[in-house]
């Protein structure tokens, strides 16, 4: 039979035990909680090298098409003096009627512009337009669109460099609703076979693109936002950084 005495002591240890059993049960949650986290980390991370891989084999192997399509227009991004040549050579051998040159700094005249770019200087004063407006690639698509919509074109071939391309692809077809854009990729250096994997500099370079790369996808999904429905894009061969030239803001 139990007495008054161990029935008071069996009553004062039962908070005890009820606590202790609570706060056991607050630090598993709080392991489970903080595996979970780690493991949800580790599988961004993953994901994120995964998705950086495909994205720098993909630019690596991109060349410069040797004969491509004639196109109504031509849009070249602003962000090196490859990539001014180039939009001026196709244009120079009828690869599209007009060249729009987006992205150029506001201090930047035409007279001056046509002097870096070179070329025939009655060429580059009767069909080719200037954009000052642009300060980013978004902005390279809100602009370039404004100037394939007046003018009706159907076509375009898009001039950038071959690790930017992704992105001003991703950009422009979300705006150009209609319009088939032809990827025109600069390459300035040869990263094929894992090239870019010993060259600090490339590496960074994609890196920083297959960031801004993710960002643009991920804002893409948000709502009221606009679509690429409808766009189609040309096949592309991909890979090179560029020094920025003395145009580009």
């Amino acid at each position: 039979m139990m007495n008054a005495r161990d029935s008071t002591g069996t009553a004062g240890r039962m908070p005890v035990v009820l606590a202790s059993a609570v706060v056991l049960a607050k630090t598993g949650r709080l392991r489970l909680a903080l595996r979970i986290l780690g493991f949800s980390m580790l599988a961004v991370l993953a994901l994120f090298a995964g998705g950086f891989g495909w994205f720098a084999d993909k630019v690596s192997h991109m060349t410069t098409p040797l004969n491509p399509a004639k196109a109504d227009a031509i849009i070249v991004l602003t962000g090196g003096q490859s990539r001014l040549d180039a939009a001026m050579e196709l244009l120079a051998t009828g690869k599209g009627e007009r060249l729009l040159i987006s992205g150029v700094h506001p201090s930047a005249s035409r007279r001056q512009l046509q002097a870096a770019m070179g070329g025939d200087k009655q060429l580059f004063s009767c069909c080719v337009d200037i954009d000052r407006a642009a300060l980013d690639t978004i902005g390279n698509a809100k602009e370039s669109a404004k100037w394939v919509e007046s003018h009706a074109y159907g076509s375009v071939i898009l001039v950038t460099n071959n690790y930017h391309m992704p992105r001003s692809l991703l950009e422009m077809g979300r705006l150009l609703h209609g319009a088939r854009l032809e990827p025109y990729p600069v390459v300035n250096t040869n990263l094929g076979n894992g090239g870019w994997l010993t060259k600090p500099e490339a590496l960074r370079v994609l890196l920083t693109e297959y960031s801004k790369y993710v960002l643009a996808l991920a804002r893409g999904i948000l709502p009221l936002r606009p679509s690429a429905e409808g766009i189609t894009l040309a096949e592309a061969s991909v890979a090179k950084d560029e020094k920025p030239g003395p145009i580009i803001p």
